[in-house]
């Protein structure tokens, strides 16, 4: 039996469509809600190893959910599906550390591939979801990357890898506090301006340069 899951969703069908589907490819589905209340008392009583939830629940949305589940210290990593392709709120979902976020339009095509990778402590962000950002300093001249050593191309790579800070020194075998000197270094000589994630968006849209 594959890893433990717990879904919410306060749609019945989208509930017992995803709760079907995993079941028939083996994954071990121990419980589902239809409200956020509901949800997050679940990942309490049961641990499950993933959770895949809704954006917006009555009671508790799954933003709410991810931010209960750090403040308290509880493993389970969080999956998000949703209609929502708003940068803020996506944003707010990387702060969190989710580990998932897919648009519920392509849930089934993409659910299964996503909990793989979130198994492999993997981030999985649906592609659909990019073009939908903010765009910053996308028509930078490239060959400012000239400037970069050898470390920051490796660094600026895993990121458009979807990859943490803390998953990238475990990558390259270096300190959490050497990677996010590369990352402001890296930030610097590429003059990226915007917000927190605009690295990200910058390294994810030149991913065919890097």
């Amino acid at each position: 039996m594959k890893s433990s899951i717990v879904i919410a969703d306060d749609h019945p069908l989208m509930l017992k469509g995803m709760t079907n589907y995993l079941t028939s490819i083996n994954y071990n589905i121990v419980g589902s809600a239809t409200d956020g209340q509901s949800a997050y008392n679940l990942i309490v009583k049961l641990k499950p190893e993933i959770a895949i939830l809704d954006i917006r629940m009555p009671l508790r949305t799954g933003i709410e959910i991810a931010e209960d589940c750090k403040k308290h210290d509880i493993n389970t990593k969080i999956i998000l599906i949703t209609f929502d392709k708003r940068e803020d709120v996506f944003n707010k979902a990387k702060e969190l550390n989710i580990y998932g976020y897919i648009l519920k339009e392509f849930a089934v095509e993409e659910i299964e591939n996503c909990i793989e990778s979130v198994i492999n402590n993997k981030p999985y962000f649906s592609q659909e979801i990019i073009p939908n950002l903010e765009k910053t300093s996308t028509s930078t001249d490239l060959t400012v990357l000239n400037k970069l050593t050898k470390t920051e191309i490796k660094i600026i790579k895993l990121i458009a890898k979807n990859m943490t800070s803390p998953e990238i020194a475990d990558e390259l075998s270096i300190s959490f506090r050497t990677v996010d000197k590369h990352r402001s270094n890296i930030v610097n000589k590429l003059k990226i301006e915007g917000k927190h994630n605009a690295l990200f968006i910058w390294a994810t849209n030149n991913r065919e340069v890097l």
